[in-house]
């Protein structure tokens, strides 16, 4: 066996040196114990083993580490990777499902393993390939000489829908069409690697690929550290790298352009805008003002010039392109036109994805780069030609039918590809049909044998099939590969397609190298980091879903302590609903939505548990934390990761099965859990986030939503001639009765218990602590003309503080507390109207102003 560089762990440490290498009988029988029982499929390659039924040379040390662990321990430790990607709430949106419901994400325990040179074999021949298709686009956006010369028939260019004619003529910034190339390979029966397509729209997978790594790695820390396993931070440093260097304001101001947080990936997105730096913009963030790009920011427009686009060609501007997106930048194509902005990838790149091009390429590769692939793709006829037609038809039950350009062919493909051998009589029929009609839609392709790798059942390993995507990125030195990639792998074992919507897994790639490995980070060398004091720009929609976010959990706050006092005092009155301080509580639940209508006489805590528990009622608490985590999952990139796991745990609590007979003890124990779970939040986001403009607007929002909240508290149970045990009820949901008992030894009176909730400015849950945090806010937010006259927010808040100044216990009545809603609720669309881009969720904005 080898030295320490690259011998096989040892010990659950896995610290090995030259005299602790274990002797090749002990080596192999670990591997026994690992292996035992699994068992390859007939006539399929496996990763793992060999032809022979012996583990291959560069698994052998993973192999080994693992029977050190033994069963037990790798499941301890799997679970923890599954429990960190809940936690940090890695999802996929399934679109098969009713509504597109997120998923949890699917990690295979195993990673795949390659050998260096297998690895160098595949780079070479996916950076070949990509820069292939980079000439090729070149020449169809640019003189056509393929088309005029014969190498592409014409009707396979313009009859696919990515050929984007106002983009025919313009050179993209910088010469490059692409930037970010992906391709998804599989290994055939003989060993060798097969292209199955080609990713150049907006390549997704990097992001998972990343967390996947972070996951396992976590996992296995011990293992992956003895063994020389690449790391993929460089590749994200030289894509991160290549995109500044188009950058012209010097401001490295760069923005991934999502079509937001219904996508499939959205989480992606966030992912990889907060790794690299960037700024996650939606099409509605954006706006071209000449020939430039800018962001609307809380501190005004901002020229963008560099966009990682993760948005389809013909959704990113629905003036030249497809009028119906509402996704995209009007202008977007002229400013492109222009030269002023850069789009990774160029719009309309994703024309060589086309599986009808497949039939080409091999020509075209004599042609543009002088000699064949170096990496073959499967085998595809296109249906636009006679003959090949002919050769589809004679062959039909030895190949699959997919479409030409990747959309649905009515009649035949409606959903997806089939397998010409599982074609009925009547749909051969309808083929004939099709090809007839509309032939040049249709490709045929030999059915690709997927290798498979192992995957941990809990018990044992099975082979299962897989893909692997492979990732490049365009530098100034050359196309870098990512050593690694995003596998995917099949839940059947006879499965030929793979994919995520259709429950299937995905596992992080570990290429072994021949030498020591080198630690790479993205973070640049310390000697050349300079000072900074801000997070960057905020765009107008981060502000708008962070002012909304404290609004949300701030109501939830509210509601569940009016729940929790309701409890209360139905078990000590042992009433339903008759008393009258149990019909105030009712009846501001009921005035803010919280409260159904159709409960009559129910016991006690049914009251509670429906406040609690109802999602169909549209101010109860499971639709306020709904709404909570909507607007905090559009801001992914810019939230805590702990914030965020305490909005998941809140959603989790909110959603726990209901007791058959809930008892008022059931309903209280969910109320405090909830508390404290939002206490949390707010703890994380007070000691977690930087006092920079994202914070206060959180804490706008929090503090407007508050105040407007004990404004009603403090008029329902307040008032002359209010119910026994009413002043008791505002001190505790406006949690000011221990500061009431250590002031007050004496049984709650009306001025006291107003002042305190009201005027007292030492109290945090005062209305007037409220507004004068709310102005120390207001008075730092950009985009404020010093010289200007002050703007009406600052004269809204400056008339609630002489309010608040001049007001005694006897002048609060009924008009008194109209009015500073009223101010209060005035200064929120003030807010909303000068920093955000529209109003926010308009049917819940209506339920808080109710």
């Amino acid at each position: 066996m080898a030295g320490p560089a690259g011998g096989a762990p040892r010990g659950k440490g896995f610290c090995v040196s030259g005299a602790e290498q274990r002797s090749d009988v002990f080596e192999k029988a670990a591997v026994e114990s690992v292996l035992g029982g699994y068992e390859t499929l007939p006539g399929i390659r496996d990763e793992m083993m060999d032809a022979d039924g012996k583990p291959r040379a560069h698994w052998v040390p993973f192999l080994a580490a693992l029977a050190e662990l033994g069963p037990q321990e790798l499941r301890r430790r799997f679970s923890a990777a599954d429990r960190y990607l809940k936690e940090s709430g890695v999802f996929y949106r399934v679109y098969d499902d009713a509504g597109g419901d997120e998923r949890p994400w699917s990690l295979s325990h195993l990673p795949l393993v390659l050998g260096s040179a297998d690895w160098e074999t595949l780079s070479q021949g996916l950076i070949q390939r990509a820069e292939l298709l980079e000439l090729v686009l070149r020449d169809l956006y640019g003189p056509a000489r393929l088309v005029s010369d014969g190498d592409i028939p014409a009707a396979a260019v313009a009859g696919s829908p990515e050929f984007l004619r106002p983009l025919v003529g313009v050179k993209p910034v910088g010469g490059r069409y692409l930037r970010l190339y992906a391709a998804d390979v599989g290994r055939g029966p003989d060993g060798r690697w097969w292209v199955l397509s080609d990713r150049t729209q907006a390549p997704s997978g990097a992001g998972y690929a990343l967390e996947n790594r972070l996951a396992l790695t976590r996992a296995l820390p011990d293992v992956s550290r003895a063994l020389r396993m690449h790391r993929v931070a460089a590749f994200f440093q030289a894509l991160r790298t290549s995109l500044l260097k188009l950058d012209r304001t010097g401001e490295g101001r760069i923005g991934l352009l999502t079509p937001g947080p219904l996508n499939e990936t959205y989480f992606e997105h966030a992912l990889l805008a907060r790794y690299l730096g960037f700024l996650l913009v939606e099409g509605e963030d954006l706006t071209v003002r000449g020939d430039t790009l800018h962001v609307r920011t809380v501190a005004g427009l901002r020229r963008i010039d560099v966009l990682l686009r993760r948005l389809d060609s013909d959704f990113a501007d629905p003036l030249e392109l497809n009028a119906r997106s509402r996704l995209g930048v009007p202008g977007l194509v002229q400013a492109v036109r222009a030269g002023g902005v850069s789009l990774a990838n160029a719009l309309g790149s994703g024309l060589v994805e086309a599986p009808a091009l497949l039939a080409f390429l091999p020509r075209l590769a004599q042609r543009l780069i002088g000699g064949p692939l170096k990496l073959p793709h499967v085998a595809t006829w296109w249906c636009g030609q006679e003959a090949e037609r002919a050769q589809v038809v004679e062959h039909l039950d030895e190949l699959v039918l997919a479409s030409a350009f990747g959309r649905s062919v009515p009649g035949l493909l409606e959903g997806g590809s089939v397998i010409g051998a599982d074609l009925t009589p009547a749909a051969r029929r309808r083929l004939a049909t099709v090809l007839a009609r509309r032939g040049a839609d249709v490709v045929g392709q030999d059915i690709a044998r997927l290798s498979t790798t192992p995957v941990w059942t809990g018990e044992k390993l099975t082979p299962r099939p897989f893909m692997l995507r492979v990732f490049l990125c365009a530098t100034e030195r050359g196309w870098e590969v990512m050593p690694g990639g995003f596998c995917r792998i099949s839940s059947a074992p006879d499965s030929r397609a793979v994919s995520l919507q259709k429950g299937d897994r995905s596992a992080d790639v570990w290429v072994l190298s021949d030498q020591a490995v080198s630690d790479t980070t993205l973070l640049p060398s310390p000697d050349n980091v300079k000072v900074r004091r801000s997070s960057g720009t905020l765009p107008s929609r981060a502000a708008d879903n962070l002012f909304w976010l404290g609004r949300y959990v701030e109501r939830a706050e509210a509601t569940l302590r009016l729940a929790r006092v309701l409890v209360s005092r139905l078990a000590e009155s042992g009433e339903v609903g008759t008393g009258p301080l149990v019909s105030r509580l009712l009846g501001l639940l009921g005035a803010w939505g919280a409260m159904p209508r159709d409960l009559a006489r129910v016991t006690p805590a049914r009251y509670a548990i429906a406040v609690l528990t109802r999602h169909d009622v549209p101010g109860a608490l499971p639709q306020l934390v709904l709404a909570a985590r909507s607007a905090a999952s559009v801001i992914r990139d810019r939230f805590s990761p702990d914030a965020w796991r305490a909005l998941v745990d809140l959603e989790a609590c909110v959603n726990l099965p209901v007791p058959t007979a809930p008892s008022e003890a059931d309903a209280h124990e969910r109320a405090d859990a909830a508390l404290r779970i939002i206490a949390a939040f707010y703890g994380l986001a007070s000691e977690n986030m930087n006092r920079l403009t994202g914070w206060r607007f959180l804490e706008l929002g929090r503090r407007t939503e508050r105040a407007i909240g004990t404004l009603r508290f403090a008029q329902t149970f307040g008032e002359q001639g209010a119910p026994q045990g009413s002043l008791d009820a505002l001190l505790q949901v406006a949690d000011s009765r221990i500061t009431y008992r250590t002031r007050y030894v004496m049984m709650e009176a009306r001025g006291p218990v107003l002042d305190l909730v009201l005027l007292d400015p030492d109290n945090p849950r005062s209305v007037a602590f409220q507004v004068e945090r709310m102005a120390a806010h207001l008075k730092v937010l950009p985009g404020r003309d010093m010289d200007a006259p002050p703007p009406r927010w600052e004269r809204l808040v400056a008339r609630m503080q002489a309010e608040l100044a001049a007001a005694t216990a006897e002048s609060f009545d009924a008009a008194w507390f109209q009015s500073m809603e009223d101010l209060l609720m005035e200064l929120s669309d003030e807010i909303s109207a000068h920093y955000f881009l529209q109003g926010h969720s308009p049917e819940m904005t209506l339920s808080l102003a109710l």
